[in-house]
């Protein structure tokens, strides 16, 4: 499946767009990461564990979109956007989403 988060897809004719194809995964952070991440806040520098757990949100979102890009019969996903916000009490919960179209390509 080519994922793309431009409109076109150069070199490729699409012939059929097929629907907007979304994703959400929401993700908790455990009491250690919090701890870990406040250290990190005063001492300055990255937070690895949170960026863990971004990255695996992230994957788990693009997997949903393109599993749902297949039920369609989609070979392509075009204009593919992400959106991260906090929820919950006190930002505890990461969301990540993703929105893009499903499109059949006859080249790939």
């Amino acid at each position: 499946m080519l994922v793309s988060t431009t409109d076109t897809l150069q070199g490729y004719d699409i012939n059929e767009y097929l629907g907007i194809v979304t994703g959400e995964t929401i993700s908790g952070a455990n009491f250690v990461r919090d701890i870990m991440a406040t250290v990190t806040d005063y001492v300055g520098g990255r937070s690895g564990t949170y960026e863990e757990v971004l990255e695996k949100a992230r994957e788990t979102t693009l997997n949903e979109i393109t599993d749902r890009a297949r039920l369609l019969n989609a070979n392509a996903i075009i204009g593919v956007s992400f959106d991260y916000e906090t929820i919950g009490g006190r930002g505890a919960m990461l969301m990540v989403t993703a929105t893009g179209t499903a499109v059949r390509s006859s080249k790939l």
